[in-house]
C-alpha cells in the first residue's frame, strides 16, 4: 500500500554518484547482496509502522466488540512490505531507464549503476507487486471485495510515482500521494481488516503516520536538490527551492505533532509520542540550514529513527 521515499543512509555501499575526491569507490557487491540493497531494506519501517498503528487500534477498538482475527493484519503487513518492494524496484527501474540515477547523492540503484539489468529489475518489481495482489486477494475474499479495487489503486500509484509517461514524482507530487498511501491507507486499510469499520481515531493516526513518511521523503529530496533539477526531476523541493522545501520539513513534522495531539483526545497515552521530540532536532536545523547534497545524508537517517521512534511510541499509547 505504499510509495517508496529513498533509503535511510548507511549501506556502506557505493551510490554510483558524485562521491568526495581522492576517496576510493567500496567494493561492488555480490550477487544477492546488490538485490538486497537494491529492494532498500531501510525503507521498510515506513510499511510496517502503518500497519502497527493500525494493529493496535483495530485491538483497541475491537475489546469487547468484535473477535479480534491477527492474521488479518499479519497479511496485511505481508502486503504492505511486498507493495513496498515493488515501488522501490519499479522506482529503480523507471529512474535507471530516464537517466535521472547517473548522478545521486543517495544510496545504490541497480539500474543505474549498473549493477542488474533494467528488465531484471522490473520483473522483480512484477514479482514484488503478484505477492501483494495475492495476499490482498485473500484479505479481499474474507472482508471486503471493495479492497481489490483499493489495492489495484497501490499499485498503480506505486509504478506511476516515477514510471510511465508522466511520473507524478516528477510533477512535485510525490508527497501528496505518499500521504494517501503511507499514512492513510495503510493505517485505515489494517483498522478496517481487522475489525471492519473505521473508528473516528483512524484519521488522526493515518495523518501522524502520513505525515512522518511525508518528511522522510522531504529529507530524500531535500538531498537531491541538485541532480533532481539536472535530470528534470522536478519534485516539490526543486520547485520550492532549498530554504522554503526546508520549511515544509519543518511542517510536515508540526503536523505530526498536531495530528498525535488529536490522536490524545481518545488515547491520552498518545502523548507518550512527545518523548521522541529530541529526535526532531537534529534533521529540523538540517532543514533550515543551508546544507546541500551529500552533506543533508544525516537528516535521512535521523528522520527514519524518528518515524520509527515516534511509531512505536504510538502503538504503545494506543494500547495502553
Amino acid at each position: 500500500m505504499n510509495i517508496s521515499p529513498e533509503e535511510v543512509p548507511g549501506s556502506g555501499v557505493s551510490d554510483g554518484g558524485d562521491g568526495a575526491a581522492g576517496m576510493s569507490s567500496p567494493p561492488v557487491p555480490g550477487p544477492i547482496r546488490r538485490w538486497v540493497l537494491g529492494a532498500r531494506p531501510r525503507t521498510l519501517p515506513a510499511a510496517v509502522v502503518p500497519v502497527a498503528v493500525g494493529t493496535a487500534i483495530a485491538w483497541s477498538a475491537a475489546q469487547g466488540l468484535h473477535k479480534f482475527d491477527w492474521w488479518k493484519p499479519l497479511l496485511a503487513l505481508l502486503v504492505a512490505l511486498a507493495m513496498q518492494v515493488g515501488t522501490n524496484y519499479a522506482n529503480d527501474y523507471s529512474d535507471g531507464i530516464r537517466g535521472t540515477d547517473e548522478r545521486r547523492a543517495g544510496p545504490i540503484r541497480l539500474v543505474g549503476s549498473k549493477l542488474a539489468s533494467p528488465r531484471a529489475v522490473k520483473l522483480a518489481s512484477f514479482a514484488a507487486y503478484g505477492v501483494a495482489a495475492v495476499a490482498g486477494l485473500i484479505l479481499a475474499a474474507t472482508t471486503s471485495w471493495w479492497l481489490v479495487p483499493v489495492g489495484i489503486a497501490c499499485i498503480v500509484a506505486g509504478w506511476h510515482y516515477t514510471g510511465g509517461p508522466k511520473p507524478y514524482g516528477y510533477l512535485g507530487l510525490g508527497e501528496l500521494f505518499v500521504f494517501i498511501f503511507f499514512g492513510l491507507v495503510a493505517t485505515l486499510g489494517t483498522i478496517f481488516v481487522a475489525v471492519g469499520r473505521f473508528p473516528a481515531i483512524g484519521w488522526p493516526a493515518g495523518a501522524a503516520v502520513g505525515l512522518l513518511a511525508t518528511a522522510l521523503l522531504e529529507a530524500n529530496n531535500l538531498r537531491d536538490i541538485k541532480g533532481d533539477t539536472d535530470a528534470a526531476k522536478r519534485t516539490l523541493a526543486v520547485r520550492l527551492g532549498r530554504r522554503r522545501a526546508g520549511w515544509l520539513y519543518v511542517g510536515s513534522l508540526c503536523g505530526v505533532a498536531a495530528s498525535v495531539g488529536v490522536v490524545a483526545l481518545w488515547r491520552p497515552w498518545a502523548l507518550l509520542a512527545f518523548v521522541a521530540a529530541p529526535l526532531a532536532i537534529a534533521p529540523l536545523r538540517l532543514a533550515l540550514g543551508d546544507k546541500q547534497g551529500r552533506d543533508l545524508l544525516p537528516m535521512l537517517g535521523s528522520t527514519g529513527r524518528l518515524q520509527l521512534t515516534v511509531g512505536l511510541l504510538l502503538v504503545v499509547g494506543v494500547l495502553l
